[in-house]
């Protein structure tokens, strides 16, 4: 009983209340209230079956037994490091009943797929109606087209093989390749019904430099900004059409800023772009700094009144490439170098099956480590990420899918590469965050031909962007905008120069043994190791001319694989997103004041003492409240890293530090104060304390204060950590804790991935809590997974999950997963995965070694 209330009055003092949601584009735009189109989710009641199935695709196929799903979904749920081909390779199945609503009656209705992981095959009422190839780009079905009327029954099937393939980008197999092939409807779906008369999307219209709507920019100054916007518009009705494009630029207040509308008409079956400019007066421009964004709405009015419209979100900024100058923006040279990161899209346990929320999550973890561009790898990423970085000023570099491979003698891979770039251009152009295009293939001896007709798509869908490859790749040096290099190649070339990838240096690419790649869990001194060599990278990005324009590192997050058996580890955060040290090392080359303390007092903590601190002139640490000792923060006076760590050498001993509570018994007496120090003022300040011994759990969401919606697939992070009596967390715990949940949410993954119950790791065990399709109340408990008299007390937390602000299309509701489902949707069951002969991985390894020393300069010299 005791226990009981005690659950209770945690859960109570734990709940917490529901944050706004944000609002993301769906079907590549944003909603237009009142405009006559309507966007419902159709993520919601799949029937899913992981294998192949007979006869699945025919409509009177009977699905009953299988699993109903939401999504976004993932073939199978794998462990937290799943890389060296755990992950599930090959053929799964979706089906989805579904009855149009009458009041679609007279509209035309599609289904967009934000992204379907490799080969995938869509049937419509058992009619096989589309094959889309390739696993990191956008595709509709026209429904109306294909007879599906309101008001009846209709059957949606979909076959996704995420199986190797070579007729496609990327191309090479799973078992070469540096990340992994999750598989499934991995991103939204969506249904659109909009009037016969209506805006098209620019990659079902598959014209150049056209569908949807389109805006560019000409001369951008504080004073004024030129706006083009050109806008496709079909008549697909049986009568011509005569109707006005009004175009509303409006601010964040919803004030209409400018303004444009042009009348014309259509003949039946006709489709033109409108184009209009538009002068802004004194706008407020887009910047990585300050990312301004007007809401640009396109209206079809006709017969006096709205029949389409839709929100295109765009942020005033006009990026320039000046050589030896650098980067203008806004016609202005833009001062700091962007130095940021790579980024892969998968998660911990569900793969690429990450709800929007999460890609923003991670997008605002990067952006608060002081992270200004990030480079994609090695594909286009969700909508929601991109529409994330609009948000908070972080610049993109967007490439085409690709990774070391180049079938030669094949004519048909290379036209899907094509038709790739031109895909991911359409899809992504009226971004402010996009600062350049990748449309070569990432570390890849292709030919000239090639490389000239990749840039050729690029400049044809959208003129005056700007394109980056690698110097050492054919036909870049004399052709492409912005040279992939590093900062000595600007002895090399008149162009801007970046660097793709910065701060890996394993030993060779056969053990992949490296300072840079630290699993969390290793513990304090990895992690030193790793936040000091980053430190050292980021300072060679750092001091070049202008026209080095910066860097990524390798890589934000630790990531699956598919040729190695570890998970890249090279990170500054694991899977989960939980920081390791070199975050921190990162966060402080920020100019706001801040100090962190890479020292958690342990008997098998360094002798040296590193602080990272931001702002800061000189670092003064306080050891048990009377020691002081002060540092200069170290710059280099040519340039280098702006705020290098200050070491404080041999500052701790174990032995000196347990005489105070041991003799003295004076326990809280241990502990070590940071304090920054500018203008001889105390700006940041810091206090850590050694854990003593672990008495209870605490429950932390970590949500980057999002709530969590109530659409059966968007999950929240909560982290457990073992915590002392003061709150200081026991990193060196060992503990397996078993999580349970009551009410709209359930536990992602079950113990044969190692999610529940889950080992304590550097102080800490994460779980992910899935929402239900109903909003209310959840509460999560964590304990022990064997308690006794003496082990930490457990925890509870409470939160409300809150309704979705898109209307949904589903008539099937998942049920409550048993442990016996859950384990069925989770790797490791049914017959072993092949192994590579000894043969066969020896030869995948070589490609790949002889491809990473021609591109793969990534280590510190």
């Amino acid at each position: 009983m005791k226990f009981l209330k005690f659950l209770v009055a945690a859960a109570m003092a734990a709940a917490l209340p529901a944050a706004a949601q944000k609002t993301f584009s769906a079907a590549g735009f944003y909603e237009l209230s009142g405009s006559g189109r309507e966007t419902y989710s159709f993520n919601a009641g799949w029937r899913y079956f992981k294998g192949d199935a007979a006869d699945a695709a025919q409509a009177d196929f009977n699905d009953e037994s299988w699993e109903v799903v939401c999504l976004p979904h993932t073939v199978e749920l794998a462990p937290a490091e799943a890389s060296g081909g755990r992950t599930y390779q090959g053929v799964a199945w979706y089906r989805k009943h579904f009855t149009l609503g009458k009041d679609l009656e007279g509209k035309k209705v599609s289904l967009y797929f934000e992204a379907v992981m490799g080969r995938c095959k869509v049937y419509v009422n058992g009619k096989p109606v589309r094959e889309h190839l390739g696993g990191y780009l956008p595709f509709c079905i026209d429904l109306t087209g294909l007879g599906v009327a309101a008001g009846e029954r209709c059957v949606v099937a979909v076959m996704a093989d995420n199986s190797n393939d070579k007729t496609y980008p990327p191309g090479k197999p799973q078992y070469a390749l540096d990340f992994t092939y999750h598989g499934g409807i991995y991103r939204d779906v969506y249904l659109a019904a909009t009037s016969p008369l209506h805006i098209t999307d620019p990659n079902h219209a598959d014209r150049v430099a056209g569908g949807g709507v389109f805006v560019q920019y000409g001369d951008v100054t504080r004073r004024q900004a030129a706006v083009s916007v050109a806008t496709d518009v079909v008549n697909e009705d049986s009568r011509p059409q005569r109707f006005t494009v009004e175009t509303l630029l409006r601010d964040e207040n919803g004030a209409v800023a400018a303004k444009a509308a042009t009348t014309i008409s259509l003949k039946a079956g006709e489709q033109r772009q409108v184009r209009q400019a538009i002068s802004l007066k004194n706008p407020r421009l887009w910047l990585p700094e300050a990312p301004y964004l007007y809401s640009l709405q396109s209206s079809i009015v006709a017969g006096g009144k709205a029949v389409d419209g839709v929100v295109t979100r765009v942020g005033v900024r006009k990026v320039e490439m000046r050589g030896r100058d650098g980067l203008y923006i806004n016609g202005e040279p833009y001062a700091e170098k962007l130095i940021g990161v790579n980024r892969h899209q998968d998660y911990a346990y569900v793969g690429n099956a990450m709800p929007n929320s999460q890609h923003w999550r991670d997008a605002k973890k990067l952006k608060e480590a002081g992270v200004n561009v990030i480079r994609v790898a090695h594909y286009p990423q969700d909508p929601s990420f991109m529409d994330a970085c609009d948000e908070l000023g972080m610049f993109v570099i967007v490439a085409t899918p690709g990774w070391q491979f180049w079938p030669k003698g094949d004519t048909v891979f290379p036209q899907r590469v094509y038709a790739d770039i031109r895909s991911m251009v359409r899809r992504d152009r009226n971004h402010p965050c996009l600062l350049m295009w990748e449309p070569i293939l990432n570390e890849t001896q292709f030919p000239l031909d090639f490389s000239l007709k990749a840039l050729q798509a690029v400049r044809e869908e959208q003129p005056g962007c700007f394109s980056a490859a690698d110097l050492k790749s054919s036909g870049v040096r004399d052709n492409y905008d912005v040279i992939y290099g590093w900062p000595k190649d600007t002895a090399e070339t008149d162009k801007p120069v970046f660097t793709r990838e910065f701060g890996d240096n394993p030993d060779d690419w056969y053990a992949h043994n490296a300072i840079h790649r630290a699993s969390r869990s290793w513990g304090e001194r990895p992690q030193v190791l790793q936040a000091l060599h980053l430190a050292k990278s980021y300072g060679e990005m750092c001091g070049a001319p202008r026209q080095f324009l910066g860097g990524a590192m390798w890589h934000s997050f630790d990531h699956q694989r598919g040729y190695h058996p570890d998970p890249f580890w090279g990170g500054f955060m694991d899977a989960f997103r939980q920081p390791k040290y070199s975050y921190y090392a990162y966060k402080s080359q920020q100019k706001e004041p801040m100090v962190f303390i890479a020292h958690e007092i342990t008997p098998f903590s360094d002798a040296d003492v590193t602080v990272f601190a931001g702002g800061c002139d000189s670092v003064r640490l306080i050891r048990y409240g009377r020691d002081t000792l002060t540092q200069k923060v170290e710059r280099h006076p040519n340039g280098g890293i702006p705020n290098p760590p200050v070491v404080f050498r041999d500052a701790y001993n174990f032995y000196d530090m347990r005489l105070i509570p041991y003799v003295r018994k004076k326990w809280e007496e241990v502990y070590f104060i940071a304090e920054g120090i500018a203008g001889g003022k105390v700006v940041a300040r810091e206090k850590k304390m050694p854990s003593r011994r672990s008495t209870r759990l605490q429950l932390r969401l970590d949500n980057e204060g999002q709530p969590l919606t109530a659409d059966g697939a968007d999950f929240i992070p909560v982290i457990a950590e073992v915590i002392d009596d003061l709150g200081n967390v026991r990193r060196l715990a060992k503990e397996d804790i078993l999580f349970s949940v009551e009410g709209e949410g359930e536990i992602i993954g079950g113990s044969s991935i190692g999610a529940n119950p889950r080992a304590v790791e550097f102080g800490s065990a994460p779980v992910l809590v899935r929402s239900t399709l109903t909003p209310g109340k959840i509460t999560l408990t964590a304990r022990a997974l064997l308690e006794g008299e003496n082990t930490p007390k457990p925890a509870a937390i409470a939160w409300e999950s809150v309704a979705p602000k898109m209307k949904a299309v589903y008539s099937e509701t998942p049920g409550k997963r048993t442990a016996a489902a859950a384990r069925s949707g989770e790797a490791g069951g049914g017959a072993p995965r092949r192994q590579l002969t000894d043969e066969e991985r020896q030869r995948a390894l070589l490609e790949v070694e002889r491809q990473q020393t021609t591109f793969g300069e990534k280590f510190v010299k």
